[in-house]
């Protein structure tokens, strides 16, 4: 019975697989397809959730629609995929395109029309079925570089229309349109002693291990000699035969003595697994070394939804009399492999690299409630706010809070909170707590009852009640006052500010409001010509850019411009 059991948790996942249409959908670009990131690729606090196609290195390219549909939502946003379009399809999936330049036709005027109905850039709208029909072929958009995106392309994905489950575009047959010979690259192996007793290869610290081709085109690794509870790391990445970049592994299979232990592969998951990320690397070695090293063991479970593991979570008891085989595979989408396996030995080793000292005078357990407090600043932990047990590093000095450091990873929010009896209360209006770093200090949303300033965090590290009496700046490139500008398409201006952030941004011509695009990466607003705002003759131009705490600054120039051809 146990086997039985063992057995049908690990082909779960086979007997569930759904039959996903190869033929339904084509590609969203009519050039040949290159990746330059794929489904379920390790990002900062993400998976990432599609394709990235590349665009030639530049903005402007057709946009399709993949297979007949409607438009069922609109976002448009500074931040994460920029200009953001969604179909939903007759089969029940819904396709993404994202970080788009602008829409084509009735899409882009209805886009334009509510820009001006809620006199806002930043906007979102949810359509109908019978509202905005699109067909297969169509152009709805031409790509761009909007949002949070550090080049020219496209994103690219698939949802569950109901669950809103993000799926793989290979599922649905864009395999078909790349070609891949190549095996993975795993460029490291990591092997971790979990217990403050276990001593691997004479260290109390994970170790980087040696691994060497054999004959039969696998790998072997160093043997492994230990004493109590290991756990084991890689750090790997795929390519293919035509987009000449780095991408993530689609799927991880770990064997102890020739039984599945863990393993994961990248298929399908939700929003709310997208966090979990940080618990699957080795987060510490992320922040130090930027080096992500995906942990095939969970010390602690975490909940994270396409992960399947054996009863000791990937965790191996290396025992006395026992010699023990582990083998890691390494697959892509297209079936190429690549295979380590690991020789482990119980022995008892003297310890010549001892464990790395943990600088700390508090201890946090996960899953309870913490709450710390020194001077006027407090910490509340609610339980589940990490990932596992740690001891915590918490003082304050000079006004600052010292709350450890972002090599601990945290899942969900915590609150800071910061009481100030000296200041006036014009001065705590112009109050948030910051995070320090470096020089750089973040601004985080900050509420303020009585004398006590409150925020919710993700991130540890040192924190600050900062005070910002700076307006933002605003000045244009190219100055326009008292010329004609008849030729111009645009106006441009940039602004900036220095601490809490510009939170608005609103632009008037000749007293009417009047859209200006924000692109957060350049600091520039832009106003295109083509809406029709200007007159002939003089027109007069306010900006009004405010900042995060209320401080705000005014533009005004006068130009003219003459309508005629």
């Amino acid at each position: 019975m146990r086997f039985s059991v063992y057995f049908l948790f690990f082909c779960t996942g086979v007997f569930a697989q759904v039959d996903y249409p190869k033929d339904y959908f084509r590609s969203p670009l009519d050039i040949p397809m290159q990746l330059s990131g794929n489904f379920g690729e390790l990002r900062p606090n993400h998976f990432h959730a599609g394709f990235d196609l590349k665009t030639q290195q530049k903005e402007g390219l057709k946009v399709f629609a993949v297979a007949d549909g409607y438009v069922s939502r609109i976002k448009i946003s500074t931040f994460g995929n920029g200009k953001t379009i969604y179909i939903n399809h007759p089969n029940g999936y819904t396709s993404v395109y994202g970080h788009l330049k602008m829409a084509n036709g009735a899409i882009e005027n209805y886009i334009k029309k509510t820009h001006y109905k809620e006199q806002s850039f930043e906007i979102e709208m949810f359509f109908k079925p019978n509202e905005m029909v699109v067909k297969k072929d169509d152009i709805i958009a031409f790509s761009g570089n909007t949002g949070a995106s550090e080049g020219p392309h496209l994103h690219f994905e698939f949802r569950d229309s109901k669950t809103e489950f993000i799926i793989n575009p290979m599922l649905f047959g864009y395999n078909k349109f790349l070609k891949d010979t190549k095996k993975p690259i795993v460029s490291g192996v990591y092997v971790y002693p979990l217990d403050s007793k276990t001593t691997v290869n004479h260290s109390k610290r994970p170790l980087l291990l040696n691994v060497s081709l054999q004959k039969d085109g696998t790998y072997l690794a160093d043997k492994v000699v230990a004493n109590g509870a290991i756990g084991f790391g890689i750090s790997a990445y795929d390519t293919d035969d035509v987009s000449f970049n780095n991408n993530g592994v689609y799927k991880v299979q770990s064997f102890y003595n020739g039984k599945p232990n863990f393993g994961y592969e990248f298929n399908t998951y939700s929003f709310d697994d997208m966090r979990y990320i940080n618990a699957l690397i080795d987060y510490s070695r992320y922040k130090k070394m930027q080096q992500r090293v995906q942990k095939l063991f969970m010390k602690t479970p975490y909940n994270l939804s396409f992960i399947q593991a054996d009863d000791n979570k990937g965790v191996l008891p290396v025992m006395p009399n026992l010699a023990s085989l582990y083998r890691i595979e390494v697959s892509d989408f297209f079936g190429n492999k690549k295979t380590i396996a690991i020789p482990i030995k119980y022995d008892i080793l003297p310890t010549i690299i001892s464990k790395e000292p943990a600088q700390s005078n508090y201890f946090v357990r996960a899953n309870k409630d913490s709450n710390f407090a020194l001077a006027n600043m407090s910490v509340f932990f609610p339980a589940g706010t990490f990932y596992e047990d740690f001891d915590l590093n918490f003082d304050v000095k000079n006004d600052t809070l010292f709350l450890h450091d972002d090599t601990v990873p945290a899942h969900t929010n915590f609150t800071i909170a910061i009481e100030d009896t000296k200041s006036s209360e014009l001065q705590k209006e112009k109050m948030f707590i910051g995070r320090i770093e470096g020089k750089k200090i973040n601004y985080n949303p900050t509420y303020r009852k009585d004398n006590v300033f409150n925020t919710k965090v993700k991130i540890l590290g040192k924190y600050a009640l900062v005070s910002d009496t700076v307006a933002p700046k605003i000045f244009m490139p190219v100055p326009v006052e008292g010329k004609w500008i008849s030729d111009q398409k645009t106006l441009q201006l940039s602004i900036y500010d220095e601490l809490s952030g510009i939170k608005s941004y609103n632009g008037f011509l000749n007293g009417k409001w009047v859209l200006f695009e924000y692109d957060n990466k350049t600091r520039k607003l832009t106003h295109y010509f083509s809406d029709g705002i200007a007159v002939d003759g003089a027109n007069d131009l306010k900006v009004v850019v405010t900042d995060n705490v209320g401080n705000s600054t005014t533009f005004e120039t006068r130009f003219f411009r003459s309508q005629k051809k």
